[in-house]
């Protein structure tokens, strides 16, 4: 760490951000909880049939008693508060085709806003998805919003058709993506 910076890999800022996140979620956890915290797990009820990959959650908190319950949290880097085509494109690709959280009615988006304002992205967010954002109960100071959907399910599924999206907007104004 530099002037308490995390040290992260431009070149892939990402997944750099949420390696970093992942130890430091586990250390702010009790022990108690009935889930656990995991980078980079696999989503394998939703994989398509060999050789595909399933698909990899950035987070995710997993149920210690059944662990095909994940709860995910899809992280994206916004370079500014106007660059949401990618974020909006995984709540509609992922989230609301249940190919994300299948069995859950929620899961989370988290931008990594290099510039702009958190309320620029939202703002920015809820007229391209399009949908209402409202600020969480328990956190209204926070930059956390939800937003309300319907989901797409497959046919024979019995997967939840409502959608609860939580949205969390982390500044990272020192943070520059690098080539090379």
């Amino acid at each position: 760490m530099q002037n308490d910076k995390p040290v992260v890999d431009g070149r892939d800022l990402e997944r750099s951000i949420t390696q970093l996140l992942e130890p430091r979620i586990a250390r702010a956890m009790s022990g108690d909880e009935p889930f656990y915290v995991q980078h980079g797990a696999f989503e394998r009820e939703t994989m398509l049939p060999p050789p595909a990959q399933p698909p990899q959650y950035d987070i995710a908190f997993i149920l210690k008693s059944d662990e095909q319950f994940m709860w995910p949290i899809e992280a994206k880097v916004l370079e500014t508060a106007g660059t949401v085509s990618e974020y909006i494109k995984d709540i509609h690709g992922q989230f609301l085709t249940c190919r994300y959280a299948p069995f859950l009615g929620e899961g989370a988006m988290l931008g990594f806003l290099l510039s702009g304002t958190a309320d620029d992205a939202f703002r920015n967010i809820a007229q391209k998805t399009p949908c209402e954002l409202e600020n969480h109960p328990a956190f209204s100071s926070r930059s956390q919003k939800l937003s309300h959907h319907t989901r797409s399910v497959p046919l024979g599924k019995a997967y939840p058709t409502k959608f609860r999206c939580h949205h969390l907007m982390l500044d990272f104004p020192y943070l520059k993506r690098v080539s090379g």
